[in-house]
């Protein structure tokens, strides 16, 4: 008998419970990724950029329109990808969304000059991120991973409830393995930044090169 596959617990989390979390003074996430994602839509020459997991847009507010041919934002709620297109009326020529479960072997994905992946690998896994990565093809990759204490990989809030089921889909990532995954698909390290958190754990950002 096959066995029943889980629904993905990140359909269920309220855009306005996640973003409330992540922007918390003693949590300060949703601003420390916003600062980071303007150099990684900016580093490097590239026409096309996909987001994955993009949400409710969080960064997409460093686009110039004229900039860029293509910006796909990929996210598995489409709630969150509604909130998105509603937020950034000026990107709705280049904007485009894409509702897609990134643990789906058989999901075929445009091709973008550069992918990031900010705090997205955490909860496909490295093969879904390296088939992905595979099938989307770019010159650039840029993703930030999450350096957790030993109170775990979220951390407490007000809102800390909303995301109870999350441990069903988490898979802790390591930056070792994450370069080794990277290494196997032709794909080098270019770029190693650490951003500290005001609790204690850190942003890890990698940007690969193929």
């Amino acid at each position: 008998m096959l066995k029943k596959k889980i629904a993905n617990p990140w359909k269920d989390v309220k855009l306005d419970d996640y973003e409330n979390h992540m922007k918390l003074a003693s949590v300060k996430q949703l601003q420390t990724m916003n600062e980071i994602m303007r150099d990684q839509f900016y580093r490097y020459e590239i026409s096309s950029v996909m987001v994955l997991g993009v949400a409710g847009g969080n960064g997409l507010n460093h686009i110039v329109p004229d900039k860029f041919r293509v910006v796909y934002g990929v996210d598995i709620n489409a709630a969150y990808l509604e909130e998105a297109q509603k937020r950034y009326p000026l990107l709705q020529r280049i904007f485009r969304p894409i509702q897609a479960d990134l643990t789906d072997g058989s999901l075929i994905l445009p091709q973008a000059d550069l992918v990031i992946a900010n705090l997205l690998i955490e909860y496909i896994g490295y093969d879904n991120f390296q088939r992905t990565i595979g099938n989307t093809n770019p010159e650039y990759v840029s993703c930030i991973i999450q350096i957790n204490l030993d109170d775990g990989f979220v951390s407490d809030s007000p809102y800390l409830h909303a995301f109870d089921h999350l441990g069903e889909v988490h898979h802790p990532i390591a930056e070792s393995k994450l370069t080794e995954k990277m290494n196997e698909i032709g794909y080098k390290s270019v770029f190693r930044e650490q951003r500290p958190l005001p609790n204690g754990k850190e942003f890890l950002r990698l940007d690969y090169i193929r």
